[in-house]
C-alpha cells in the first residue's frame, strides 16, 4: 500500500506499476491518499490479538471505507465546481463524512 503513496505526483510521480496504471490514475490522487489513510489504521495492531484485530477491522471498514467516511469524501471531491449540488449529495456527503464514523453505522 506504500506504494500508493510513492507513485504519486509528489513523490516519484510514477504512471505505470509492472507495466499497469497506477492507482492514482485510474482512481485519482484523492482516492489514493484515502486508501493509503485506510490501510494505516488497519496495521497498528501489535500486541492485539487476531480475532480482536478482525472484528475491529470490520468495524474500521463500515465507518471509514467505501460505506462510510471514504464514500462521504469521494462524492465531496466529485461534487466540486458543480454549480448545483442537490440537497440529497449534500446530506450524503455530511452524512457519511461525519456521522458514521462517530457513531458507527
Amino acid at each position: 500500500m506504500a506504494l500508493i503513496h510513492d507513485n504519486l505526483p509528489y513523490m516519484d510521480n510514477d504512471d505505470l506499476y509492472h507495466g499497469k496504471p497506477t492507482n492514482h490514475k485510474v482512481y485519482d490522487e484523492d482516492v489514493a491518499v484515502l486508501a493509503f489513510a485506510f490501510e494505516h489504521v488497519a496495521v497498528s495492531t501489535e500486541g492485539v490479538s487476531a480475532s480482536r484485530v478482525v472484528c475491529a477491522i470490520g468495524e474500521l471498514a463500515k465507518s471509514i471505507g467505501t460505506e462510510g467516511l471514504v464514500a462521504g469524501q469521494v462524492v465531496d471531491i466529485d461534487s466540486e465546481g458543480v454549480a448545483n449540488v442537490g440537497l440529497e449529495t449534500l446530506e450524503f456527503i455530511h452524512v457519511h463524512k461525519t456521522t458514521t464514523l462517530c457513531w458507527g453505522q
